[in-house]
């Protein structure tokens, strides 16, 4: 009976990461997710959306790279502790990654959409084309924020030719 005993608790130490992990990763997120929408506090709610938001991120980065992954030995155990310190209400990793990352990348966010494309309502609409956006641009944010916007493309244009290939800087452009 002693030998059974130590079996199970060897079979429980190798096989940790895969026990616990969907606990940790899922069951107890769930659980919690679930007790965040029946509060109206919208600071467990921002702790868990961030959370599911991470989990997804983390899932899509290893089916994107599973061949990569799977050399690396200790990558299960390396998830787990992540996925503690992003669940566990002490350390609240989640949020903690929200406030210092998410939110302030869109709270001074600035962005020209440089990915236009025209939508057509209907055969009879005014053609929805460049010159359409600059005018609602112009409408929308004034035509100081429009002239701020030529004159950055002018700098970067000019900056460019001297830097070599330079198309983009991350400071003006977000895409």
């Amino acid at each position: 009976m002693g030998s059974g005993a130590g079996t199970f608790l060897k079979f429980i130490a190798k096989n940790f990461d895969v026990l616990a992990g969907p606990v940790v990763s899922l069951a107890y997120p769930l659980y919690a997710s679930i007790r965040a929408i029946e509060t109206k506090s919208p600071v467990d709610d921002q702790q868990w959306l961030t959370y599911w938001v991470l989990y997804s991120m983390i899932t899509l980065f290893e089916l994107t790279f599973a061949k990569v992954i799977e050399w690396i030995p200790i990558w299960s155990y390396a998830k787990l502790i992540l996925t503690c310190w992003l669940v566990i209400p002490y350390f609240s990793g989640a949020a903690y990654v929200y406030e210092q990352y998410v939110r302030p990348f869109y709270q001074n966010r600035q962005s020209v959409n440089i990915w236009y494309v025209p939508s057509k309502k209907d055969v009879f609409s005014k053609p929805d084309d460049i010159l359409t956006a600059a005018e609602k641009y112009i409408k929308e944010n004034g035509p100081e924020a429009f002239e701020n916007i030529i004159h950055r493309s002018a700098g970067d244009r000019a900056s460019s030719s001297l830097s070599g290939s330079r198309i983009f800087s991350g400071e003006d452009y977000r895409y």
